[in-house]
């Protein structure tokens, strides 16, 4: 018998705050169009808050080994699903990349975010090989690999990076040394060196010395080295093959300018709207940039932004202490666990959590291109409140039973 009492509330209550702010800048955001569906988006949203409640509501009473059982059946009927989707899925005059069912649009990629999780933790609490063997290494690689690639033909590049996080967060948890991150990492500074000759031949010395210095071992050394190496020379093919609007993402992150009506513009209206709101902001409902038109995607990506032009540095402040918070709550939780999987399983939800966090309020600071990353419990849509509040089912549930082995 589940008590109530005993369930950490105070993460609970945090992340419900964060549902009805959510709730109520969705309203704002959609306050002054002209279409009436539209107006209510807030409704839908209040909606799929219950939806959500009912799901936490059922994750935490279920058994924690429930999930352990299921992981790997769980993961592949993610993989079904994404494959699925990519013949007859629907998407709104684009690639395929959701279910429709009426009212209701279930996207795959949020099931696999899920589903990865599971999987992951699974293998690597389980797992007997040492955190720096290539074959454990292999296979929890491979387990990420597969969802990405399947998203990325939707195309969804800004979804797909969610998983590598997840991988490179629960290899650390389960024991991987920061170092052998850094070097793991490695591949990705030379994609952005290999830009520029110089910089990359400057670059490769210093990864010889770095190696040197921390002696990874002959075998992690020389494969580290060569996909340096293949990176910076696959780097113009890369790009090459990425889509137009995802080149112009990147390029107007770095210079908004470039493309101040096309693709520039969304960072550049997101900056006005955020500035613009000052201290304490315009009040509610008061946002000229969201009333009059010029933000874009404002319930959904830029949903931030609204809040910084209504309400300002304080209200933006109190929404970063929240999640601050929450994410204190789910790290202490993860911490204190004594099942392997139960800890593992935590950190992994909440890397999603953080990650769509950081990215999404960054790209409405300009600090990170558009990647069309929802911000988890505020942006409006129904597969992402329900995949948040899932989440937050299973930290909180593995927080209740954290005496179990």
């Amino acid at each position: 018998m589940l008590k109530y009492r005993e369930l950490d509330w105070k993460l609970i209550c945090t992340v419900l705050a964060l549902c009805l702010i959510g709730i109520m800048l969705i309203m704002s955001a959609q306050y002054h169009v002209d279409s009436e569906g539209e107006r209510t988006y807030f409704k839908r949203q209040l909606v799929w808050l219950l939806l959500s409640l009912v799901l936490f509501a059922i994750i935490i009473h279920l058994p924690f080994r429930l999930f352990d059982a299921t992981a790997y059946l769980t993961y592949a009927i993610s993989i079904i699903l994404l494959l699925l989707v990519l013949f007859v899925g629907r998407s709104g005059g684009g690639p395929a990349r959701w279910f429709n069912f009426g009212m209701i649009n279930l996207a795959p990629s949020d099931v696999a975010k899920l589903a990865i999780v599971l999987a992951l933790s699974r293998f690597l609490a389980y797992s007997k090989l040492q955190a720096t063997s290539k074959r454990r290494l292999g296979i929890s690689a491979l387990l990420a690999i597969v969802p990405v690639m399947l998203i990325l033909k939707q195309p969804d590049l800004g979804t797909s990076l969610v998983f590598p996080v997840i991988l490179l967060i629960m290899w650390f948890w389960s024991g991987l040394s920061h170092w052998y991150l850094l070097l793991i990492l490695s591949p990705i500074v030379s994609l952005i060196a290999a830009f520029h000759p110089i910089s990359w031949a400057i670059y490769l010395v210093l990864l010889l010395i770095f190696l040197f210095i921390v002696r990874p071992g002959v075998p992690f050394g020389i494969v580290s080295m060569v996909a340096n190496l293949a990176s910076g020379i696959v780097m113009p093919i890369a790009w090459g093959r990425l889509a137009t609007y995802q080149q112009m993402r990147i390029l107007t992150f770095i210079d908004p300018g470039r493309d101040p009506r096309g693709a520039g513009y969304q960072i550049i209206q997101s900056k006005i709207s955020v500035g613009s709101g000052g201290l304490f902001g315009k009040g509610f409902l008061g946002g000229s940039q969201t009333r009059l038109d010029f933000l874009p995607e404002r319930h959904t990506d830029f949903i931030f932004s609204v809040l910084g032009e209504e309400f300002g540095l304080v209200g933006s402040l109190l929404v970063l202490l929240l999640f601050s918070y929450l994410f204190y709550r789910a790290i202490r939780i993860a911490v204190k666990c004594r099942s392997r999987f139960a800890s593992l399983v935590v950190m992994g939800a909440t890397s999603i959590i953080l990650f769509q966090f950081i990215v999404n309020v960054g790209m409405t600071l300009g600090f990170m291109p558009v990647t069309g990353l929802a911000l988890p419990f505020l942006s409006y849509g129904g597969t992402s409140l329900m995949l948040s509040w899932g989440l937050v089912g299973l930290i909180v549930s593995a927080g209740y039973r954290w005496q179990d082995y």
